[in-house]
């Protein structure tokens, strides 16, 4: 009964401290942005005027935001897709196949990670300038112009553009991440799968990817609310939104909104959007990809 007793409190002293954090920077903030999304406020004076749902109705007509939306969700898809898949392939090519200065590319592919958001949206910006910038030039080189762009100023193609940089900053993460799943599969599977004629391509659909789906169902969960963050970090230190909004996303927009529009309360709206959308969708993906763990 004592030993009952004490191991309680050890733990009731051990997740305290962490309890105390979580309510104090996450659960008040949360429920403060919910209770404010319902004002009508500048954010700088005492004149708080409760509207109720007022703000949400008139977000559900803001096509500004659903630009935004349209925008962020663009991201998402697009992003996810190529990220998931290059980093799979990666981790894959660099664990199962003998590739020379293996350990040198795990180097350089991680690289980027560890770079500011600030220093990546430096470098892109650099490559995709229309007169001085990598990519203009290197198609330049081989003569084929009519595909240069204005990569950052073109409405059409200007959120693609940030799609690369986004890109190019995950890949390497999760491909480590995919890497320690492959190296702990047990040799033996391959062996046996070889001697019934297997080929690579088999072996990976077999053995490999189901193997490791449990840690790719984490990362996509990781990854897609990562990817709403950084998008607003790349488009803010990139192009601000621009050109006419064609890059906005929806934390760029709530941004503007609640602190450059002194429209806090509608701000604190859009903050509920966001927080439902993301919730909703991890739910969903983690809903989609649910299969039966697989022990080895």
């Amino acid at each position: 009964m004592k030993k009952t007793t004490e191991k309680r409190i050890f733990i009731f002293v051990c997740t305290t401290p962490a309890l105390l954090l979580l309510t104090l920077f996450m659960i008040v903030p949360t429920i403060e942005v919910f209770r404010m999304s319902l004002y009508k406020w500048g954010g700088f004076s005492n004149n708080q005027v409760f509207v109720g749902l007022n703000n949400f109705k008139i977000l559900w007509n803001d096509m500004n935001f659903i630009r935004s939306l349209q925008n962020s969700i663009l991201l998402i898809v697009v992003v996810t897709l190529i990220t998931i898949v290059l980093a799979i392939l990666f981790s894959t090519l660099l664990t199962r196949e003998n590739v020379k200065g293996g350990n040198f590319f795990r180097v350089i592919f991680y690289i980027p990670n560890i770079l500011s958001i600030v220093v990546i949206a430096g470098i892109f910006s650099a490559i995709y300038d229309p007169t001085s910038g990598l990519l203009n030039n290197f198609l330049s080189v081989f003569n084929i112009e009519s595909l240069q762009k204005m990569w950052l100023g073109d409405q059409k193609i200007a959120i693609y553009s940030i799609s690369g940089a986004l890109v190019w900053q995950a890949v390497g993460y999760y491909m480590v991440m995919y890497m320690s799943s492959m190296a702990n599969i047990p040799e033996s599977f391959y062996e046996a799968s070889s001697l019934e004629g297997a080929g690579r391509i088999t072996q990976f659909f077999s053995i490999t990817l189901p193997l490791i789906w449990n840690n790719i169902r984490t990362t996509l969960t990781f990854f897609i609310v990562s990817t709403i963050n950084l998008s607003f970090l790349l488009v803010q230190a990139m192009t601000g939104g621009g050109p006419d909004g064609s890059t906005e996303v929806f934390l760029s927009y709530m941004y503007k909104q609640a602190y450059t529009n002194s429209s806090y309360g509608y701000g604190m709206a859009i903050g509920v959007v966001i927080f439902l959308f993301s919730f909703a969708l991890s739910a969903i993906i983690n809903q989609i990809t649910k299969r039966e763990v697989l022990e080895y």
